[in-house]
């Protein structure tokens, strides 16, 4: 038996039509599983849905506004009456807004706390019930180097992701008993759309992360789908609550 085989396993993917979450899509398709991508850009998604179709995989696209509980529970209902399961959940959608913390506005920090952290609550609650049912089930959030570090312009960014990391340890307490396993990944610095605008605004932000990465470069959103397959998959069925920094030694360097 290969502990790594997700054939016959159904994956939700929120974000999953770009970015590391379409990275992490394409690794859990290549062990097999069929994908739901849940975003809001369908036109975005249905782009990925086609590469990953193309490629073989069962895959489709759902709507999905991820701070709304409402919009969670409607999600996974349509994915289990496609597919008939969900096996996997990877939280992945978020999003920032770099501000000082001074000129943070109410609705600057209500956003990101309700897409970055109630919405990894909601989607979590959605598919509880479906995998209780089926006897187990794999959650992967996903959070950042800032669950770990600060900066001048990711306060209320860096407050959800750590949010994400003590919610994920709750999680995976009260739903170990129902063979649930709940982990996080730690991106570092990834190069996706969401950095591409970091890179924009903080000069000499690409040269900054290189030299502090020990890899030595940025990553690339394909370098998180090992550690997706791996903490979705059967081999990882002893894990739970633990935090992964997939950062090319980003936080291992003092």
């Amino acid at each position: 038996m290969n502990p790594f085989d997700l054939s016959g396993r159904v994956a939700v993917v929120t974000g999953g039509n770009g970015g590391i979450g379409l990275g992490m899509a394409r690794g859990l398709a290549g062990a097999g599983a069929a994908i739901a991508i849940a975003a809001r850009d369908e036109r975005k998604a249905q782009k990925a849905v086609k590469e990953l179709s193309d490629a073989g995989v069962r895959c489709r696209f759902y709507p999905l506004q991820v701070s709304s509980r409402s919009s969670c529970l409607k999600m996974v209902e349509s994915v289990m009456s496609d597919f008939g399961r969900c096996d996997i959940l990877i939280n992945n959608s978020g999003t920032t807004i770099r501000k000082r913390p001074e000129q943070l506005s109410e609705a600057d920090w209500r956003e990101i706390i309700d897409v970055n952290l109630s919405g990894t609550l909601f989607c979590a609650q959605a598919v509880y019930p479906h995998m209780k049912a089926a006897g187990r089930g794999k959650i992967l959030n996903i959070g950042s180097m800032y669950s770990v570090f600060g900066a001048p312009l990711v306060a209320a960014y860096a407050a959800s992701k750590g949010g994400v990391v003590q919610l994920t340890r709750s999680l995976a307490a009260a739903w170990a008993p129902d063979n649930i396993q709940v982990n996080v990944i730690l991106p570092g610095w990834i190069n996706t759309d969401l950095t591409k605008s970091a890179r924009e605004q903080i000069q000499g932000l690409d040269a900054i992360v290189v030299s502090r990465t020990p890899a030595g470069r940025w990553g690339e959103p394909d370098d998180l789908a090992g550690a997706a397959v791996f903490l979705c998959s059967p081999a990882s069925d002893y894990v739970t609550g633990v935090s992964l920094p997939v950062d090319g030694g980003y936080s291992a360097r003092g």
